[in-house]
């Protein structure tokens, strides 16, 4: 602690003292009064940054049209309905499809898809689909999602678009765009595929895409499709890698209608063929974010 210059004489030590004891008092009471209001003022600068679930600038050209972070306790019914059952499509796929939580839930902020190795009507595998048929068709727009896929032979996870009328429009001139497929056999491939009348199921016109090291089911990947009148494109994570038009398909364009969206896990098919000994069970196919784009205006 300091001392006092020896030449003051006892008055002047006396008012220095008064003077000192009121600037500390002052002091005491301006921290008592002002802390508080600067905690306050602090704790939203605190939060200030972006949250975890905030959504980035739109992709240059496009403005958000909508989107499902999968960050609320439970699947959005106002956008994404349950389709059960034996899906009977023609693959010959081995799955059941259920809304239990076993096979579809919200964790994590995360969509979980699981396959696993049970025995329901008459199916070997359980696991779930998706869609958004009658809540969300759109007609053109980019189409994202950031997915994580299972792995395994014999496994079958796929990101989608059909045509909103194959109830009245069998399928294939109701038209389908797959975004995303991936089977367990081809671990470090992707593929993006029309179908239509004259070039559907294994005559589709597709393309695959292959990571640079790995397979794609050691991490989350973004899948985006952008569609226009007249041409369609496919990226993942920022490449494309494939695109039509009318003049690259072999047979009429269907694709200037409504469609929906479904993201589902098949077990077995002819295409991927069928679970083995080496396929570990469960498996989960994880979306962390689906998100629609249109054009302004």
């Amino acid at each position: 602690m300091g001392r006092f210059p020896h030449t003051w004489d006892k008055e002047t030590i006396l008012k220095a003292l008064t003077r000192t004891a009121l600037a500390a008092a002052w002091a005491t009471l301006l921290t008592a009064v002002l802390a508080p209001q600067a905690a306050m003022s602090a704790a939203p600068a605190a939060q200030a940054g972006p949250a975890a679930n905030a959504i980035p600038a739109a992709p240059a050209g496009w403005v958000l049209d909508w989107h499902d972070e999968f960050d609320g306790p439970a699947l959005d019914h106002a956008t994404w309905v349950e389709e059960t059952g034996d899906p009977k499509n023609g693959n010959d796929e081995k799955q059941f499809y259920t809304a239990r939580p076993s096979n579809l839930r919200i964790e994590d902020g995360k969509l979980v898809i699981e396959a696993r190795r049970e025995t329901m009507e008459g199916m070997g595998y359980t696991s779930a689909r998706i869609t958004t048929q009658h809540l969300v068709e759109r007609t053109h727009g980019r189409y994202e999602a950031r997915i994580r896929v299972p792995r395994g032979q014999g496994i079958w996870p796929a990101f989608w678009l059909l045509g909103a009328d194959c109830k009245t429009t069998p399928w294939p001139r109701c038209g389908e765009i797959d975004i995303m497929e991936n089977i367990g056999k081809e671990p470090g491939l992707v593929h993006g595929t029309v179908h239509g009348p004259g070039y559907s199921g294994a005559k589709g016109i597709g393309r695959p895409q292959a990571i640079e090291q790995g397979a794609f089911a050691d991490d989350f990947h973004v899948y985006a499709l952008e569609w226009e009148p007249r041409a369609i494109r496919w990226y993942r994570d920022g490449i494309l890698y494939h695109s039509v038009t009318p003049t690259t398909v072999m047979g009429d364009w269907v694709f200037e209608h409504p469609f929906y969206l479904i993201l589902n896990l098949a077990v077995g098919g002819y295409w991927p063929g069928y679970p083995d000994a080496t396929t570990p069970l469960p498996q989960r196919m994880l979306v962390d974010w689906v998100r629609v784009y249109k054009r302004p205006g």
